[in-house]
């Protein structure tokens, strides 16, 4: 696999993948084959966790070729990507919860040399369990593991190697190419038992063997009796998702994000007068996979935007934005509204400078987010069953809008 940063080989990967997207998918999706053979999986997700290509036009695609039983489960496993992210929408200080323990974390590897030991051996592929060291191999050359293999590892990494999960979280969002705060976070958290409670996901060496066609076989060195974690704190109740903002019309700025770079798809045309776009606010590892796709993509999307509304795009930091705008004689800056994560953060920071100037931040929510959100309160079964409805109105009837 290559993962170019660019719109149009997304959409060419996805259109290799096509044939394979049906029953093929859905018997083969778990065997983990080797960095040299992702033909039985799309490999899509760096470039859909940014929006170079939409969920929408994937599963299309995808239905254009599949009937919607033979697509069903690589359909699902595209929205669980939206599950992971509405089940934070929902209850946004779970990442901030996180965030606190990750730094406190780090901190303690600063005091503690066993942990920073045990840490230093996992992180750099020396525990002697080799398919662990394989997969932190991958993932620092190539920023990307199969999906199977993520699981196995976060499996490894907290009950085998006894490390915490916060920092296995923070070591694969700093690599991955498709790491999203949600995604990213939760799938940790699940696979310690934490996300539904006491159901832990613990990696077996007959699993192992079996799903990666016997190139690895770690008989007897897994903790395959390990019980989940627990923490002290109760779970965080759901929340309402607040109403979608919308822009009723008139001159007004647009601002990318990394979180959606598919400027192409909002109907803004006629109305943008200037466009700036937020540096990446990746905490990739430098010169990594992760972070020149980060920069890569950025760059796509503006050449992009620039040819669609036929104004110029300029890269400009968030403390930056409301002189910006104020000098173009704009007082509305819109963009797509932000998941929970960094850019959120930033985002939030900004509409208050901006209220302060007499501005206005408006964050459009695309309709299949608006649709699929409020179904994460719980497990993935409320939002799985929505599907297809869903899927009826964004992806079979081309009249309905994509952003609210």
């Amino acid at each position: 696999m290559e993962w170019t940063p660019t719109r149009a080989a997304g959409l060419a990967r996805l259109a290799e993948f096509l044939p394979y997207a049906g029953r093929a998918y859905a018997d083969r999706r778990n065997l983990d084959l080797g960095p040299a053979d992702r033909s039985n999986v799309s490999a899509l997700s760096p470039w859909l966790r940014r929006r170079l290509i939409t969920e929408e036009e994937v599963i299309a695609a995808v239905l254009g070729r599949h009937s919607a039983a033979a697509a069903e489960k690589f359909i699902q496993e595209v929205a669980w990507r939206t599950y992971w992210k509405g089940w934070l929408e929902l209850r946004p200080g779970t990442l901030e919860r996180f965030n606190a323990e990750r730094i406190a974390l780090k901190a303690a590897l600063e005091r503690d040399r066993g942990l920073a030991a045990r840490f230093a051996r996992a992180t750099d592929g020396a525990t002697g369990i080799a398919c662990f060291d394989a997969w932190v191999e991958e993932l620092r050359s190539l920023g990307w593991i199969h999906n199977h293999a993520r699981m196995w590892f976060a499996s490894v990494w907290i009950f085998t190697l006894g490390l915490p999960w916060q920092l296995g979280a923070d070591f694969f969002y700093k690599h991955l190419l498709d790491a999203d705060p949600a995604s990213n976070t939760l799938s940790w958290r699940w696979v310690a038992g934490l996300h539904t409670q006491g159901k832990h996901y613990l990696a077996r060496a007959e699993n192992i063997a079996r799903n990666t066609a016997g190139r690895f076989a770690p008989y007897g060195q897994l903790n395959e009796a390990a019980l989940p974690l627990a923490e002290a704190e109760p779970p965080l109740p759901a929340a309402p998702l607040a109403a979608a903002q919308r822009h009723d019309g008139g001159p007004c700025a647009l601002l990318l994000t990394e979180e959606d770079l598919h400027p192409e798809s909002w109907d803004l045309a006629g109305e943008v007068r200037a466009i700036a776009m937020l540096p990446s606010a990746s905490v990739a590892v430098p010169d990594s996979p992760a972070a020149r796709f980060s920069v890569g993509a950025l760059d796509d999307a503006a050449a992009r935007v620039v040819a669609h509304f036929g104004v110029p795009c300029m890269k400009v930091a968030a403390a930056d934005l409301p002189t910006w705008l104020a000098g173009r004689g704009l007082s509305t800056l819109i963009t797509a509204q932000a998941p929970a994560g960094l850019i959120r953060w930033q985002l939030d920071d900004l509409a208050v400078r901006l209220a302060a100037g007499g501005a206005q931040l408006i964050e459009q929510r695309r309709a299949w987010d608006d649709l699929l959100w409020p179904r994460a309160t719980a497990g993935f079964f409320k939002l799985k069953t929505s599907l297809p409805a869903v899927i009826a109105r964004l992806v079979l009837d081309p009249a309905q809008p994509r952003l609210l």
